[in-house]
Order: C-alpha cells, then structure tokens, then sequence
C-alpha cells in the first residue's frame, strides 16, 4: 500500500487518480469552509474552478436553494451571497442550501481530484473522522493520494503539515506503508512543528488572512475534530 503526495494539483490528471482513493486539503480555507457548512445543514457544496463557473453553474440549479460563495484574494467576491470563511457558514445561512464555491486554491484542486475513488474533503477540523476513512480505503487495500491545494500554485506549509499528520496518523499498526518522497516531507514536517496552530499561524496564508482582518478564521481552522463528518466528491458535488 502507498501513500502519495501532491504539494499542489499541478499536472494531475484523472487518469492519475483512477483507481486510488484522494484526500484534498485547503486548511486555510476551503476544505475547512466545506466542512463546517455540511456539517452545519448545507445539502451540498459544488466546487468551481473559477468565478464565473460558479454563477454558470448556479444558473442552471434552483435559484432559491442555491448560494454563491467564494473569495478573490481572501475577500468576499463582489455580489456572492458568502465568502470562503467557515465562520459564515451557520446554520441560519446554509440549513438545506446548495453551495456553488468557487476560491483561488482550494477548489481548483477539488475540480482536478475527479477521477479518485471516493475523493475526500479534509483538514484538521475533521481529522479524527478523516484519518478513519483514510485508513480504511488503505486497508481495502487501495492507494491514497493527498492533494494539497497550495497557495498560487506553490507550496503551502499548512496543507502539507496536515497531509504529514494524516500519514502519521495512519501508518500506526501498518507494516508495508510506502511513500512518495513528498510524503516523506510531509512526514518530517510532523517533528519540525509541534502543533495545529504553529502550522496554521505562521503561514503566508495565515499572514494574508491577517491583513484583512480575517484571522479569527485561521483560529477557527487551526482547532482540530470540530466535526465528525468527512464530506466526499463524486459527480461534481460534494455531500
């Protein structure tokens, strides 16, 4: 069995993917925004890789079960009902809604995991639950591949921490556990950080995030096992 990691979805294609299970990671944020607004009532979220596939495929949906969110340079995209921040989505706002989300990193990278099987949604705030599923679509047995989203198509120190933290978490009682070199980094990142919160904290996300006050989100983000539910991709919605 094999675990790979990707630092960014550069260059992925499907037929990388086929026949292995995915895990994609945007902590800071869209993974985390995911969560929370399934886990919060929301009937599912569609990811885009662009603003104006997002209003497209919102055309074509029900208009009263459906919201727009996304961001552009963190911020709120100007006429989107909600931006990329899982503190907007509550309850009172998402309950039985339909999601188009469409941000800079994170849903570029879910829109190039179609073709794994299942593709899960993760980040630290479901770790608990994702370590549980990543663990048994190993054991089936099936590769995994770990996607991170990155940050403006580079590396991002806080998706590859919690892909390290994902391969510590799963290799315990597994003997034969092979890694990519990537996944060996990633792993070597779990000595070098201490916590969730150095991870999240100190990054050039984090920072950017700070700049236009949204560094409640990176708090929000950076506290594990929030929720039990590991969303999964499949037909271009994610449930």
């Amino acid at each position: 069995m094999k675990i790979d990691v990707h630092f960014t979805p550069l260059g992925l294609g499907a037929g990388d993917l086929a026949g292995r299970g995915v895990v994609v990671v945007d902590a800071l944020r869209a993974t985390t925004t995911i969560i929370t607004a399934l886990a919060n009532g929301a009937k599912a979220v569609i990811p885009a890789a662009t603003s104006e596939e997002a209003v497209r495929l919102a055309s074509n949906l029900e208009k009263d079960g459906v919201l727009l969110a996304g961001e552009r340079r963190s911020v709120r995209i100007e006429g989107f009902a909600l931006g990329n921040s899982p503190r907007e989505m509550v309850p009172a706002a998402v309950a039985g809604k339909t999601i188009v989300l469409a941000t800079t990193n994170g849903t570029p990278a879910l829109v190039a995991a179609q073709g794994g099987e299942p593709v899960l949604v993760g980040a630290p705030v479901n770790f608990k639950a994702l370590v549980e599923r990543a663990r048994a679509v190993l054991l089936e047995p099936r590769d995994l591949v770990i996607i991170c989203a990155g940050r403006e198509k580079q590396f991002a120190i806080e998706d590859a921490y919690t892909a390290g933290r994902v391969i510590k978490a799963v290799k315990k009682g597994l003997r034969k556990l092979v890694l990519n070199d990537a996944g060996r980094a990633a792993l070597a990142l779990t000595d070098e950080l201490t916590s969730w919160t150095e991870a999240l904290e100190g990054s050039e996300a984090a920072h950017q995030l700070g700049d236009v006050d949204l560094e409640e989100d990176v708090a929000f983000a950076a506290r594990p096992d929030r929720f039990g539910v590991v969303p999964t991709y499949a037909d271009r919605r994610i449930t």
